[in-house]
């Protein structure tokens, strides 16, 4: 929206809950994600716990349609400063060229401990899909931190107060992961990973040029931040031993 307002309603909700709410004005999907919104998002978290005794643990992001999709961006690429976020009315898969996963350390990070509830009016057909596509690709990534409610009687639509008591509430529960859970479920997809990088390996053995070229950026692609520094390394062997 053009304005930095508290939308109707949540004002009780958010006093009773403990909340302090920051909105950015002129931040809606015509301005650019990377050069404002989400820097936007990381001052605004950055100066209230300047000015304000805030529980660092309590520290969230949200967003409202394409807002909700900027705020799941920045909970998977800082899950070491918002620890869970709410997804009103837009989310999106991760793991792609589109949303590519963190570098290792942040990443499980957001596996172990950061929530993400999603908030969607049950008559939102298309959002309320885009939110079961985005959880499948959680789970897949072993994130199972994950929360979905529908708001009955409602389209595409920001939260009314109910809803928000509901995913605030949410978020402070922090149900923890199962840690064997977790553990089985990282082991696959290391097990998936190892075997990209022996097949990379073996292309540029063969020289296999552009078969090598197609892998790695597949690769980068498909585990983003996740496969560095190897993919990296594996990158560079490949180019420093190809024929100019």
């Amino acid at each position: 929206w053009p304005e930095a307002s508290l939308p109707p309603r949540w004002a009780a909700t958010l006093d009773r809950q403990g909340v302090i709410f920051v909105s950015a004005a002129r931040s809606g999907n015509d301005a650019s994600v990377l050069a404002r919104r989400e820097p936007l998002a990381l001052l605004a978290a950055h100066n209230l716990m300047q000015r304000y005794p805030v529980d660092p643990e309590r520290v969230y992001v949200g967003g409202f349609s394409g807002g909700a999709r900027v705020a799941m961006r920045l909970a998977l690429g800082y899950p070491d400063l918002f620890r869970g976020a709410i997804l009103n009315a837009g989310s999106d898969p991760i793991g792609g060229a589109e949303i590519p996963l963190p570098p290792r350390d942040l990443f499980m990070r957001f596996q172990s401990s950061t929530r993400i509830v999603y908030v969607t009016g049950e008559r939102d057909d298309p959002h309320v899909s885009d939110d079961s596509v985005s959880m499948q690709s959680m789970r897949h990534w072993c994130v199972f931190g994950l929360e979905s409610f529908t708001t009955p009687f409602v389209g595409h639509a920001v939260a009314d107060a109910a809803a928000l008591s509901r995913a605030l509430e949410a978020l402070r529960a922090r149900t923890p992961t199962d840690p064997d859970k977790l553990a089985r479920c990282r082991s696959t997809i290391e097990s998936e990973l190892a075997k990209s990088f022996q097949r990379v390996e073996a292309l540029i053995a063969e020289g296999r040029g552009a078969e090598t070229e197609k892998l790695l950026h597949q690769l980068d692609a498909r585990f983003g931040g996740l496969a560095a520094p190897r993919s990296l390394e594996l990158a560079r062997k490949y180019f420093t031993s190809s024929p100019p």
